[in-house]
């Protein structure tokens, strides 16, 4: 396992990383969530994602309880959670970036962890019916109260994170420090050129989601979906259109051959193609057993054959140019 600083901030993440989103509680009790957390780990992996709205609580509540079970030493692993959904239908405690939200989410988040601090705490969203402001110096305290290490935001428009970082710079509070974005062959926008200010001059992180797309650059889907696959879960129905896209799919199977001939698997292939990216700190993986943890792994062994010919011929084939 490699490393990468998260931007510029001075900690480090593995360069994969391991998520919980739709697996734990929906596919994976805490025995699962335990053996493929061990597996990662095991890998180097210091880094697991969560969020607060993530089977309603229940996924922080099955890491909480995988983490004790593991007994690591608290100094040898990351995690991270996000606030913004909410998990509750109260005016000010759902789709809000309000200073009582997150003074009083980040405190349940923890308790479900069972855990005294994040090491990162994203903004799940953007919230524009709360100043920018407001949510900074929310975040700045919950920092300052030792209940987070850093914080950053996900899925944010580049104007808004840079509204973030001058707020925090002159009214010199703790500044956000990583994005985290959708990223994989399919979904480049969080990387456009407008984000360019943001990583380069600002020196911005990324732990980027959905690297193989919900499963479509897995090649699993070019004959429909199959049973037990996160396209056939209950509430995930908004996923069957994407991954049956025609088009798409016959994009995959093009890039199939471009795999081979590395010897890497589609979902490899998939992985370490993000980590062509200088400003990706850490793609974030997600799997339903550990086998599937153990094969996303050894995407790092094929990181150094995307030489510019082989993007060049990517691009071809996923964009047409």
């Amino acid at each position: 396992m490699r490393y990468r600083h998260v931007g510029s901030a001075g900690i480090q993440v593995s360069e994969l990383s391991f998520g919980s989103w739709v697996t734990f509680h929906t596919q994976s009790g805490v025995e699962d969530a335990t053996t493929m957390m061990a597996a990662a780990y095991d890998a180097g992996v210091n880094f697991f994602d969560n969020a607060e709205v993530y089977a309603g609580g229940k996924s922080e509540e099955i890491m909480g309880r995988a983490l004790k079970k593991l007994d690591w030493r608290r100094g040898s692993y990351l995690v991270s959670t996000k606030l913004y959904w909410g998990i509750e239908e109260g005016p000010n405690e759902k789709n809000t970036l309000n200073r009582k939200y997150l003074m009083e989410g980040i405190d349940g988040s923890l308790e479900r962890l069972d855990l005294d601090y994040v090491d990162i705490l994203y903004c799940h969203r953007s919230d524009p019916a709360t100043p920018i402001e407001e949510t900074v110096r929310a975040m700045h305290s919950i920092i300052e109260r030792g209940k987070a290490m850093y914080w950053g935001t996900s899925e944010w428009d580049a104007a808004e994170i840079v509204a973030a970082l001058e707020i925090a710079d002159r009214h010199h509070l703790h500044r956000p420090i990583v994005e985290q974005p959708v990223y994989n062959l399919f979904e480049r926008h969080r990387f456009a050129p407008e984000y360019e200010r943001v990583y380069g001059e600002y020196g911005f992180g990324s732990t980027t989601w959905s690297p193989l797309a919900s499963g479509l650059l897995t090649g699993k889907y070019r004959d429909g979906i199959p049973a037990g696959s996160r396209g056939s879960l209950s509430g995930y129905d908004w996923l069957q259109d994407r991954l049956t896209d025609a088009e798409k799919l016959a994009r995959v199977e093009a890039l199939r051959p471009v795999a081979e001939e590395m010897g890497a698997t589609l979902s490899q292939f998939a992985l370490a193609w993000c980590l062509q990216n200088p400003y990706v700190s850490s793609v974030i993986t997600g799997a339903s057993r550990v086998e599937q943890v153990r094969e996303n792994m050894k995407a790092l062994e094929f990181t150094s054959a995307f030489t510019p010919a082989v993007m060049d011929r990517i691009d071809s084939i996923v964009t047409g140019h």
